[in-house]
């Protein structure tokens, strides 16, 4: 008999998930980034927590989801804007569970419901397949430096399947 693992629920973020997030962060780009970034690169990628105020202020300025397992955090994600998913990790341990899956998905509801015709990502190496898979593509190439270390990622866009706003509907008064 097959075992089935726990749903995965989710919540908004809250300030006191700071500590949590930052070192799902962490491990998340420590270990499953090292197929596709030096470890100077993941090293100076991981260290963007090291100033824990910053990252509290990121989290905090855009619409952030938290996603549990039996009620411990164990992935996250970020809405900028009304169309951007900015962040998205998930805890090694807590991989192909559904967690990042469930993330994305209510991002993805989040921002069709606030208006969006589409999503966009800047996905690591090691995300592209992912999105790739939720119907994201490739838009062009890009180059981040994060301290003395550049690390590259991929612009994808995915069309959201129109939950915007109705056709004929402007939202203006006539």
């Amino acid at each position: 008999m097959a075992h089935a693992f726990p749903k995965v629920g989710l919540r908004p973020f809250l300030p006191s998930d700071l500590s949590i997030l930052a070192a799902i962060f962490v491990a998340s780009i420590e270990e499953l980034t090292e197929d596709d970034y030096s470890e100077a690169q993941r090293e100076a990628w991981a260290g963007v927590v090291d100033d824990e105020e910053a990252f509290g202020k990121r989290l905090t300025s855009q619409l952030t989801l938290v996603a549990t397992l039996e009620g411990s955090p164990v992935g996250f994600a970020s809405l900028k804007g009304a169309d951007h998913l900015d962040l998205l990790y998930v805890h090694p341990q807590a991989v192909r569970r559904g967690v990042a899956s469930a993330l994305c998905e209510a991002i993805e509801k989040l921002a069709a419901a606030r208006g969006a015709m589409q999503m966009s990502v800047d996905a690591s190496d090691t995300a592209q397949e992912f999105f790739t898979k939720r119907g994201y593509v490739g838009q062009q190439r890009n180059t981040v430096t994060v301290g003395d270390e550049w690390l590259a990622n991929t612009t994808m866009k995915k069309t959201l399947s129109g939950k915007g706003p109705r056709e004929g509907q402007s939202g203006q008064a006539s």
